[in-house]
């Protein structure tokens, strides 16, 4: 226990804080509170009909029917702030969005641990709402990704160290973005870097082959009977180069709604092609890791992230 001398001089140097420089001490502990905004802003949304907004379930954490795609943007406390990014794509199969459990709460250990996190709420593969419903999702992630670097100054972020996040049809969507990101499938006028610079996978939907994708997810993005293009374009494991970005794959072999084979795929091409990846195969788990500790499977995104150096500035 502290001398009675010692607890007299933390007392009176508490006491002789000038208020002002406790309040800022104190708000650079803080997380600033949750913003949300439309990911196109103003502009009018790309690939899109003029529909009614239809959308329902915010409030549940399962939305369906989204057609005004958004970005809710989460910071962490200035003190733990690293300059580091994610893009989480929720997953839901393509017919909704698993947004609590994969997105808010996702962002909420992210920023914990120093990274910002910006949770997307794409749009769903819907020929109501869209021209092209298979490229509706890829547009949004790639706008989400433009937004982050964008605007990255004005939140202290590093533009070269923004990753990329997805859970199950999420995950699909996550390696589409890190497989086609040389084309931009959404306006890009300044030109902005559409490559993730890490990607992490979490049970994720890889192909499009009928032999191993999740039907749900496959029949609503590309329809009942895709075209042989169709599989080939939007199975990332098929589209892997020596550029995609170094990738962290977690799956877990008991999952009985997206096969583990989708990772195992994406792991051969990505080894294939030299690119950087480390895979987590749980040996249960299951779908959503209902059966993991989240620390397990947290925990091993937060030392991948951190041993691979994305927590400090890049080398140029």
């Amino acid at each position: 226990m502290p001398s009675r001398f010692a607890s007299f001089i933390i007392a009176a140097a508490f006491l002789a804080t000038p208020p002002a420089a406790m309040a800022l001490q104190q708000a650079s502990a803080l997380a600033p509170k949750m913003t949300e905004v439309p990911l196109y802003g103003d502009a009018p949304i790309p690939n899109s009909k003029p529909v009614a907004d239809t959308e329902t379930g915010a409030q549940k954490g399962w939305i369906q029917n989204v057609s005004r795609p958004a970005l809710q943007i989460y910071l962490p406390s200035p003190a733990k702030a690293t300059g580091t990014s994610v893009l989480i794509i929720p997953g839901g199969g393509y017919a909704g969005l698993t947004f609590d459990y994969e997105g808010v709460q996702q962002a909420h250990y992210f920023i914990d641990h120093g990274i910002a996190a910006f949770v997307l709420k794409y749009r769903l593969p819907s020929d109501a709402t869209m021209e092209d419903k298979s490229i509706g999702p890829l547009q949004d992630a790639q706008q989400g990704l433009r937004y982050i670097r964008l605007n990255a100054s004005s939140w202290n972020l590093d533009p070269a160290r923004v990753g990329v996040v997805g859970f199950s049809a999420g995950g699909h969507l996550a390696s589409t973005l890190a497989t086609h990101f040389q084309k931009a499938y959404a306006p890009n006028p300044e030109n902005v870097n559409l490559r993730p610079d890490f990607q992490v996978l979490v049970y994720p939907v890889i192909s499009m082959d009928a032999k191993i994708t999740h039907m749900g997810s496959r029949t609503a993005l590309l329809g009942a009977s895709p075209s042989d293009a169709q599989i080939e374009a939007f199975s990332s494991d098929r589209n892997v180069t020596t550029a995609t970005p170094p990738a962290l794959i977690l799956h877990a072999a008991d999952d009985q709604l997206v096969d583990l084979d989708n990772s195992l795929a994406y792991l051969e091409s990505l080894r294939h092609a030299g690119v950087p990846v480390e895979a987590r195969i749980f040996s249960k788990g299951q779908h959503g890791f209902p059966l993991l500790p989240r620390s397990t499977w947290q925990g091993a995104i937060m030392d991948w992230i951190t041993a691979n150096g994305w927590l400090s500035p890049r080398k140029p």
